[in-house]
């Protein structure tokens, strides 16, 4: 009797999830979009910089503030996580991305990701001209800096690459172990690079909160569009290949 009900039980989970992923996508993205719209109002009317330098100076030696707390091989370690959340890096990854679902044949995830990162690109250089925040001027920085401080460019970069990619490569991969860690490893990666930039002394905190927010909901609103693709047959589901590269040559 169970195993006649185990695969009916599986169908109905699986049939849920596909209605209810829509709807929690869409509301992750309106959710983390009013916070930075919100938080983008505070920082503006300069409610958040009492916080703002109290977590900064937190991390620093009050006996010399051009020191971050903790052993120098912490901080050489701050910037080499930094690094993943650069443009060369995150280029690097989103190129190897591509290539790999191109090469398992699935041309409309790999489309999908071009589009979703390049977009996301497009978001951060746009806030950053428009909001134009300067820098903490409260502590040395450790690392160069050549843009405006809001949002937090590689917080918000890295949380729209690492969290674009994991959502579309958790939604083609068969395993739901694999998927969650690709998850798990995908939000792990954004909250380590946008720490770091608060711990080097580069970014206001409520810089990289703004930058995951924003990186957030436009993560969120990819994985609503793989979703409908998916399910009009545009982008693999999980398991498939594109229907073109496996016809055969007549």
């Amino acid at each position: 009797m169970n195993t006649l009900l185990a695969p009916a039980t599986r169908l109905w989970i699986r049939l849920r999830l596909n209605e209810i992923g829509p709807l929690l996508s869409l509301s992750a993205c309106g959710f983390f979009a009013w916070a930075f719209i919100e938080l983008a109002d505070e920082v503006q009317e300069g409610e958040t910089h009492a916080l703002d330098s109290e977590l900064l100076l937190a991390l620093r030696d009050p006996q010399n503030p051009a020191n971050p707390l903790g052993p120098s091989w912490l901080e050489e370690s701050a910037r080499d996580i930094t690094g993943l959340g650069g443009y060369a890096i995150l280029s690097i990854i989103t190129l190897a991305t591509w290539v790999y679902l191109l090469m398992t044949r699935r041309q409309g995830a790999a489309l999908l990701v071009l589009i979703a990162i390049v977009g996301g690109m497009l978001i951060s250089t746009g806030l950053k001209m428009g909001f134009e925040r300067p820098r903490p001027d409260l502590v040395p920085h450790a690392t160069r800096i050549y843009t405006a401080s809001f949002p937090s460019g590689h917080a918000m970069m890295s949380a729209i690459t690492y969290l674009t990619l994991g959502a579309l490569l958790a939604r083609v991969e068969r395993s739901r172990r694999a998927s969650a860690f690709i998850m798990g490893l995908a939000i792990v990666m954004t909250l380590l690079v946008g720490v770091s930039r608060v711990y080097l002394g580069v970014h206001w905190p409520s810089d990289v909160v703004a930058g995951w927010a924003v990186g957030a909901a436009w993560a969120a609103l990819c994985w609503f569009v793989a979703l409908q693709l998916q399910r009009r047959g545009q982008v693999e589901r999980p398991g498939e290949t594109s229907p073109a590269s496996d016809a055969k040559p007549e």
